[in-house]
């Protein structure tokens, strides 16, 4: 019984390990010298990041017109959209460093880039789901919004974490009726809900869900009024469904970890932060809004672990002065040089050639003392 395997005659185990060393060492270099080109819809994402930091100047303005000190540690870019450590109206704890990264407006080029891989295109309906927690890419989301001409229907949260929109005097809704009053948006949140622990502020004392009601009430919006968590989601799709009059939402958008929004706590860690097209396993085990649209193939765009993202979208990370607009990897899409390619291509099939089909690179092997073990086919 013959066992038959074939390799090219006369070539040795040195030479072919020299020639997938080459192509190893090739695909190493094409990897880690790309090309870069402008991002397809870069004019878009520019429009959107200028947008976004013009409004950052307008409620800079308003916080110092209302005698609302800026820290100089906890906001070092001196944006005005970084909170305070405690207050009657804060809700659970923050993480610093995330806020201080979400200063900077090019994650509104970011937002236009996600819409864009979501497919959404001018005039469709698109739900928003937003805390005060992360102010400034509430800001960034609506300047996104705003450039490319979206129908959004916003569910806002009044409270916050640490360091958000915290103030009692400028917290969120205070902010997007700022916004909105000076002419930097055209929309405004539809319904407010207190925020917090089952949507509802569980724990905040009387005098915190006090300011929360007289916040809601003097920026005019509705207040969303429920028992618990799980009517508050039934709301929620409610009011989306009924303010989008029979258009279909196209996508939808989540800031912060709102409870209601995003789900439990054992819950929202299922849920990748970006863009979301499925749903994950295991995170419709608890009702939520993200987890009800994923189950309708509503893709959702998730703003969390916001140091996580940056990173993923070359953004800064805790930068200490406002970033220019028009900066950072996300203006730029990650390409392969097609000539480092044709380059290591053509070194890669030169070598096949030498070594293989002539007898010339064999020679220098053995020139240079190494055996040609080559092996003959067996018998």
């Amino acid at each position: 019984m013959r066992g038959i395997y074939w390799r090219p005659s006369r070539v040795s185990n040195n030479v072919l390990a020299t020639i997938a060393g080459l192509a190893i060492a090739g695909l190493v270099v094409v990897q880690i010298f790309p090309t870069r080109t402008s991002e397809t819809y870069y004019l878009q994402m520019l429009e959107a990041a200028t947008l976004a930091r013009r409004a950052f100047d307008e409620l800079k303005k308003e916080r110092r017109s209302r005698g609302i000190e800026i820290h100089p540690v906890a906001d070092p870019t001196q944006s005005g959209l970084i909170g305070i450590s405690m207050s009657e109206v804060t809700t659970n704890t923050g993480y610093l460093p995330a806020k201080q990264t979400a200063i900077n407006p090019n994650w509104a080029a970011l937002m236009v880039h996600l819409l864009k891989e979501a497919d959404v295109q001018a005039g469709d309906t698109v739900a928003v789901g937003l805390s005060g927690s992360f102010a400034a890419i509430n800001v960034s989301v609506y300047a996104a919004l705003e450039t490319q001409k979206l129908r959004p229907i916003v569910i806002s949260s009044a409270s916050s974490s640490q360091w958000g929109a915290n103030h009692p005097r400028f917290l969120w809704l205070d902010m997007e009726r700022t916004l909105h009053a000076r002419k930097i948006i055209s929309f405004r949140s539809v319904a407010a809900s207190l925020g917090g622990a089952e949507d509802r502020a569980i724990g905040l004392s009387d005098e915190g869900i006090r300011l929360l009601q007289r916040a809601i009430r003097r920026t005019k919006i509705p207040m969303i009024e429920v028992e618990n968590y799980a009517e508050s989601v039934v709301e929620r799709m409610r009011i989306y469904r009924e303010a989008a009059g029979g258009s279909p939402i196209r996508v939808y958008i989540n800031v912060g970890g709102s409870t209601a929004s995003v789900g439990t706590s054992r819950m929202k860690v299922r849920f990748q932060p970006g863009l979301n097209d499925r749903l994950p396993s295991g995170a419709g085990a608890v009702d939520s809004v993200m987890a009800r649209f994923l189950e309708e193939d509503v893709p959702v765009i998730h703003f969390v672990q916001i140091d996580q993202l940056a990173r993923r979208y070359g953004l800064p990370v805790q930068p200490t002065v406002m970033p220019p607009v028009g900066t950072g990897q996300i203006f730029l899409q990650r390409r392969y040089n097609p000539w480092l390619a044709s380059g290591v291509l053509a070194v890669i099939v030169a070598s096949l050639l030498l070594f293989v089909r002539s007898g010339r690179g064999r020679m220098a092997f053995q020139r240079a003392g190494y055996e040609p073990d080559y092996l003959e086919p067996r018998v």
